[in-house]
């Protein structure tokens, strides 16, 4: 089983996140055991960000945490157009989220190289990439809580 990994889940874990921090940490470690979790480039450079001081440092935790790096592949790129140009036909509606490539390319990536995605931002892949299993941390938090 391959987890592809969002930006969301894995800011909530290092910054730590008040309020989703314990559930996406306990979310990662679910997916761990069920086996590899990766992290596509769109991913990493979202995460980079916060870390452009100390990348060698953020390299390491992201390497301890488990995280593969996992580049996209031709597939996934093009099935990420896809899905992007389905949400500019739909033109902007009052009060959506705009929404940009990378989080295409993500949902692209997830989709065809891997099993599932593990995000916070379940709606939105649920819509635009239909057939990929989203894994939400709270309900997987709630689960390990019963």
């Amino acid at each position: 089983m391959i987890t592809a990994v969002d930006t969301n889940i894995l800011i909530d874990i290092l910054e730590p996140d008040p309020v989703f921090g314990l559930s996406s940490k306990e979310a990662l470690k679910r997916c761990l055991k069920d086996g590899a979790v990766v992290a596509c480039e769109v991913v990493w450079a979202e995460v980079a960000v916060a870390y452009a001081e100390a990348e060698e440092v953020l390299v390491d935790t992201l390497k301890q945490m488990g995280i593969q790096f996992s580049p996209i592949d031709l597939e996934a790129a093009l099935m990420a157009a896809r899905c992007w140009a389905e949400y500019l036909r739909q033109g902007p509606k009052r009060g959506r989220k705009r929404r940009i490539a990378a989080d295409f390319l993500i949902g692209g990536h997830a989709l065809i190289q891997c099993d599932r995605l593990l995000t916070r931002d379940k709606g939105f892949y649920r819509k635009y990439f239909k057939n990929l299993e989203v894994i939400n941390p709270s309900k997987v938090l709630g689960e390990t809580a019963t």
